[in-house]
């Protein structure tokens, strides 16, 4: 049973990252086209204003890594960077979907801008939580040091 109880705390961690993230994206979008700093949906946006969601997209994105390396029974830097690498295919789905369908859906740029902020984010966002944001070290993450190494 504890290992049942042990596998959905990890399933949790990665849900609730992936929910964090869809939300804040979801709904910084939705209060952007309402308030006129982006236009209606559809219509095209200059590119300062996707920069602006790529942007915003990589901060939630943080978030999400936090959240999730928060969560996370052991290994929390780990399951940050799952985090990312789903992050990472989702994106990649989104691209593949976008692609030349108009200006409504963004330049080429952002569809590839949005699959490269997915990874870096999540994992600066275990990092974060770690308490280990120096980058010169594999990460020092308390349960990952009491486990006695990382990645196990």
């Amino acid at each position: 049973m504890d290992h049942v109880l042990h596998c959905t705390r990890r399933g949790g961690a990665l849900v609730a990252g992936l929910l964090a993230i869809a939300v804040l994206t979801t709904t910084a979008g939705a209060v952007l086209h309402a308030t006129g700093v982006f236009p209606p949906a559809g219509e095209p946006m200059a590119d300062w204003l996707w920069a602006l969601a790529v942007a915003y997209r990589f901060v939630f994105g943080v978030v999400g890594g936090h959240l999730t390396a928060t969560l996370a029974p052991d290994r929390p830097l780990a399951h940050a960077v799952v985090l990312g690498a789903i992050g990472f295919l989702f994106s990649i789905g989104g691209a593949a979907v976008a692609w030349d369908r108009g200006p409504g859906f963004g330049p080429a740029w952002y569809s590839l801008a949005v699959i490269a902020v997915a990874l870096p984010g999540a994992w600066l966002g275990g990092r974060l939580a770690c308490g280990d944001i120096d980058g010169l070290g594999p990460g020092t993450c308390r349960n990952e040091a009491e486990r006695g190494g990382h990645w196990r």
